[in-house]
């Protein structure tokens, strides 16, 4: 228990208790919380009062969120803890196998498992006694778990990921790769096994050798890597799923010969920010803070079609010459008008070599383009694909140079003119 020396008290121990294994669940979850936070905590709630369950939320979320990515973890450990009055059950029943009419099936939220495990530390989970009753009980366990955990977790969804998981998972996407093949070009280079003729060294050879014919110089097409410009979504439904993209996009920017020519990335929310020379640094753990300080618009709203045209008046001509490869990684539920969003993606993608779009949504079964953003952008895109586990990604890098990929496209487009 954390000590709080020379301090009064609210009225209610428990009160005071329950902020402190509160503070103590956050902590397992990921926040960075000491004793001065819980001390700050307890001292706001005694002079704010404990009558509105939004006032409570809010000082003690003003006490204990100090980055935008802890905002979804403290909402789900809050609602856990303070708001549903079953929250134990839920809890348990999501660290045990699946038990059929004892837990309602319902999908998990975002970090919910992670607030689950931070809550539930210590506490031991044995299994549920079911009684015995005439009928038959069919008990259905998950499998999962005589997986490796490594494949487990390739195939589990950034935002259903525990701490744990999420630490793992960042080590494994380090070690991804992102290949790319050279472009081919016009421009020849000496090659002895070249299959072209380079007139211009043979005579100049002959011109040293007094006008005498010896050997035929020959060359071979000039290689030549694209870029690869990257526009990751960082509003609040995308945090999750950009913080492990941009996770993977610093192994991309630091591998030694991956083939891009150079990685250009941006962030957008409600404005577009430029975090290049960010991935730059070799630790990511501070690249990403440093990344995450300059774009102020985190968990925020979206504005794809406003953000794309900054990029395509602001941007466009410096990073996209000779062809290169575009990563847009939303979910394209936008807030702009359908009409700018639709010129924008055009635009960019008749200035690109291919328009790759990573969409977390597609991990659905039932994903429809019903969304407005959605339909204006899927025609104007040259791959759809999902974007929301490790296998997304592993299938990204086989198929990034592919010109006949279209992933997902073809089928919901279908879709749309149906």
């Amino acid at each position: 228990m954390v000590e709080l020396p020379d301090l009064e008290l609210p009225d209610d121990p428990k009160l005071t208790h329950n902020i402190i294994h509160f503070a103590r669940a956050l902590r397992k979850a990921g926040l960075p919380i000491g004793p001065g936070r819980v001390i700050d905590a307890i001292r706001a709630v005694e002079a704010a009062g404990f009558t509105e369950k939004a006032d409570f939320f809010w000082v003690l979320h003003a006490c204990f969120v100090a980055r935008p990515e802890h905002r979804r973890i403290f909402a789900q450990v809050f609602r856990l803890y303070w708001r549903d009055p079953r929250y134990m059950e839920h809890m348990m029943a999501m660290m045990l196998p699946a038990v059929r009419g004892v837990q309602e099936e319902r999908r998990g939220e975002a970090a919910e498992k992670r607030a689950a495990e931070a809550l539930l530390d210590g506490v031991e989970r044995d299994a549920p006694d079911l009684e015995q009753s005439g009928e038959d009980v069919k008990i259905e366990i998950d499998a999962s778990r005589t997986m490796s955990s490594e494949e487990r977790l390739r195939k589990l969804d950034f935002e259903q990921m525990s701490t744990a998981e999420v630490a793992e998972a960042k080590r494994m996407l380090a070690r991804l790769k992102l290949p790319v093949k050279p472009l081919k070009t016009r421009r020849g280079m000496a090659s002895p096994q070249g299959a072209r003729l380079d007139w211009r060294r043979t005579l100049r050879a002959a011109m040293r050798e007094g006008g005498e014919l010896r050997q035929l110089k020959m060359q071979a097409p000039r290689p030549r890597w694209p870029n690869l410009v990257v526009l990751c979504d960082i509003s609040g439904s995308m945090s999750q799923y950009s913080r492990m993209v941009l996770h993977f996009l610093h192994a991309v920017a630091n591998e030694k010969g991956a083939g891009w020519a150079k990685v250009h990335a941006f962030t957008f929310g409600t404005r577009l920010t430029n975090i290049t020379r960010h991935l730059a640094t070799r630790d990511v753990d501070q690249a990403l803070k440093a990344a995450g300080s300059e774009a102020q618009d985190w968990e925020g709203g979206t504005r794809i079609g406003t953000s794309l045209k900054a990029f395509n008046q602001d941007w466009s001509r410096r990073v996209m010459g000779q062809g290169a490869v575009v990563l847009l990684i939303s979910d394209g539920l936008d807030r702009d008008d359908a009409g700018i969003l639709e010129r924008e993606i055009e635009r960019l993608h008749l200035s690109s070599r291919r328009l790759i779009w990573l969409n977390p949504l597609l991990r659905w079964d039932g994903f429809a383009p019903k969304a407005a953003g959605i339909r204006a952008m899927l025609p104007h895109v040259d791959s759809f694909r999902a974007g929301h586990s490790i296998a997304s990604l592993e299938d990204l890098a086989a198929a990034i140079s592919r010109t006949d990929d279209m992933g997902e496209k073809a089928r919901l487009m279908a879709m749309i003119d149906a």
